[in-house]
Order: structure tokens, then C-alpha cells, then sequence
């Protein structure tokens, strides 16, 4: 529920302000106790809990998947295992049906994309007074759970692939065929500049909706519920549920996206022409 030493307006601004670690303008260093002093940390700033929750869920789904690995059983397969194989199949035919090229990186990495940004989407579900509430017994002022409702993460995310479409893509056609799909198609030679400025649009697009597009669902999903948890408490209930259920899809289902179209880039930059 909304703490009734808030208002409405203060209550969302709270729950949408990360803790945020950076440099003073005085020079120190420390903790911003609100979005202004967030703001005046400039770029350099960190989000320490998005840092907490990301790494954290990494860490978890590393350590599940390794259990399940070490402890796999053919005639009496447990639970965790039966999951983790259902993943991994799902992944596998997933990254045949999609990637035409043959690299053994794209497997791992898919499954490693599909599972932690599922994690991280789950989060979500998490009452939104819940561990705000027991990290401010514990003096720390702002405490966002959902590491994809914060940009900085899903950018972060979606620069990596789009690295690993740069390095491919030089990789497979080398330099010169890179260059050439840039400034060659679909025009031919006599049109090189507005062929560039064509296909580089759509090369710089490809990690801008990535990242947008996981963020701003989430983050739409995050503010419904703290737009719910200001409502009286039967209210609550009766908007929260049915939201959660369906925010379960919202959340499969934006996991499963940004791995596919990690796949779908990958793909294409093995292509040769």
C-alpha cells in the first residue's frame, strides 16, 4: 500500500527513482537522495540496484543450470532438471529454425538472453511496497527491483549484441564486404552516400529498438502496478491479479522477443552477399 506520508505524485516519483551512486557537485561522493541530485552526478552515476538485481539474477540463473547439469539424471530426472532441458530444447529449436549460419556461440548465448531477461522481468511481479519497504528499515532511501524498467540496463543489454553484429559481420565478409553492405545496397555504386545514410540508419536502429522496446514495456507494466498500489486496499486486489496474470505473458513474451531479434541480427550478419 502507499505510504500515507506521501502523495499520490510523490508516492510514483519514489518508486520510479533508482539509488543512484555518483560524484557530488561539491566533489564527494555518495548516495542521491532524489532525481535532481541523481541528475547532477551526470553520466558517470551508477544505479546500484539495477546492478544488484541484474548481476544477482546472472548469478542465479547461473548457479540453477549448473545444479541441474551436475546433478542430471536419466531415469530419475528432478524437477530443475526437467526445466532446464525444456529451456534448452525450446532455445535449440528455436536457434535452428532462425539462424542459418554455423556458429556455436549463438545457442549459449540465446538461452543465456531468454533466461535472464526473464528473471529480470519477473521481478515485476514483486509487490512494488515489498522491498522498497524492507530496504528504507535498512536507511536505504530508493530501491527499484526491475532491472529492464531501467534504460540504462536494456541499452547496455542491446550494445553488446549490437557488437557482436559488428565483430560477425566484419568477421564473415571482412572489412571490405562490411563496408561494401553499407554503401553499395540497394543502389549500387552511383548512389554511396544515401545508400550509407540508408543502411545506417537501419544498423543504428537495430540496438535503439531493443532496448526500447523491452524498456518501455516494462516499464509501462512497473507503473500500472505503483498506479494500482495507490488505490484503496480492496481495489487493489481486484485491479492487481488480473493484471499480474496477464503481465505474466508481457513478460515471457518481451524475453522471448529480444532473444529472437539477437538471433535475427546474428543471422544476418553471417549472411555473405
Amino acid at each position: 500500500m502507499a505510504s500515507e506520508n506521501l502523495t499520490a505524485s510523490s508516492y510514483i516519483q519514489h518508486h520510479l527513482q533508482n539509488l543512484t551512486f555518483g560524484q557530488h557537485p561539491d566533489g564527494s561522493w555518495g548516495i542521491a537522495h532524489g532525481a535532481e541530485e541523481a541528475a547532477a552526478m551526470g553520466f558517470w552515476a551508477i544505479h546500484l540496484d539495477t546492478m544488484l538485481f541484474s548481476i544477482g539474477l546472472g548469478i542465479l540463473f547461473l548457479w540453477l543450470f549448473r545444479k541441474a547439469a551436475k546433478k542430471v539424471s536419466v531415469d530419475t530426472p528432478s524437477g530443475l532438471q526437467n526445466f532446464v532441458e525444456l529451456m534448452v530444447e525450446f532455445v535449440d529449436k528455436s536457434v535452428k529454425e532462425t539462424f542459418h549460419g554455423k556458429n556455436k556461440v549463438i545457442a549459449p548465448l540465446a538461452l543465456t538472453i531468454f533466461v535472464w531477461v526473464f528473471l529480470m522481468n519477473t521481478m515485476d511481479l514483486v509487490p512494488v511496497d515489498f522491498l522498497p519497504h524492507l530496504a528504507s528499515l535498512l536507511g536505504v532511501p530508493y530501491f527499484r527491483v526491475v532491472p529492464t524498467t531501467d534504460l540504462n540496463a536494456t541499452l547496455g543489454m542491446s550494445i553488446s549484441v549490437f557488437a557482436l553484429i559488428i565483430y560477425y559481420s566484419i568477421k564473415v565478409k571482412g572489412v571490405s564486404g562490411f563496408v561494401g553492405e553499407l554503401t553499395l545496397q540497394p543502389f549500387g555504386k552511383w548512389m554511396i552516400p544515401f545508400n550509407l545514410l540508408l543502411e545506417g540508419v537501419g544498423l543504428l536502429a537495430k540496438p535503439v529498438s531493443l532496448a526500447l522496446r523491452l524498456f518501455g514495456n516494462l516499464y509501462a507494466g512497473e507503473l500500472i502496478f505503483i498506479l494500482i498500489a495507490i488505490l484503496p486496499w480492496g481495489i487493489q486486489w481486484a485491479l492487481s491479479v488480473p493484471w499480474a496474470i496477464f503481465h505474466i505473458l508481457v513478460i515471457v513474451l518481451q524475453a522471448f522477443i529480444f532473444m529472437m531479434l539477437t538471433i535475427v541480427y546474428l543471422s544476418m550478419a553471417h549472411e555473405d552477399h
